[in-house]
């Protein structure tokens, strides 16, 4: 039954040190801001993993509170360095982070860029359901986005031929 329960488990030590971790992070994010925990680029998902770890180890180890706190705030600190190094250094930018990528200009799939992309047709069409499209005239442009996610620019009427702003399609790849 030790497995399920021990009485040497440290059970109000980890109930403290969650609060104590809970509030600190909560602490640090309003000082950095939130930018920290957003899921931009790369770096962004290292640093969740690294967060996560950080805390586990916290709570389930002999590592101390401040011990986990200092960590966290030295890679919130770093995140603040980088994102800043980023808007003055934008090859660093392009460096760390994937552009956007068309895969589908109108009612076009473009499977090459779902080849380059490694999505699979059949993921392809169940966002383009997830988002309401219901037939593919519908559709303007979907684009892979830096993060991961699939976007679905679609008409809003079956008239609507008006096209996409340049602002918003700034910096996608459409030609591999």
């Amino acid at each position: 039954m030790e497995w399920i329960f021990d009485k040497s488990d440290p059970l109000l030590e980890t109930m403290i040190g969650s609060i104590m971790m809970f509030l600190i992070i909560i602490l640090l994010t309003r000082i950095i801001g939130l930018r920290s925990f957003a899921k931009f680029t790369v770096y962004d998902f290292a640093f969740t993993i690294a967060i996560g770890s950080i805390i586990a180890s916290t709570l389930t180890s002999r590592t101390s509170i401040v011990h986990g706190s200092v960590a966290i705030a030295s890679l919130l600190f770093l995140t603040y360095i980088f994102s800043t190094l980023q808007k003055i250094i934008p090859a660093l930018s392009s460096t760390i982070s994937n552009k956007p990528i068309m895969l589908m200009r109108g009612n076009q799939i473009l499977e090459e860029n779902l080849k380059y992309a490694r999505i699979e047709r059949s993921q392809l069409i169940a966002k383009l359901r997830e988002a309401n499209v219901s037939r593919l005239n519908q559709v303007k442009a979907v684009i892979l986005e830096t993060t991961g996610d699939i976007s679905v620019l679609h008409k809003l009427t079956d008239t609507d031929d008006q096209s996409i702003d340049s602002l918003i399609l700034d910096g996608v790849r459409e030609n591999l």
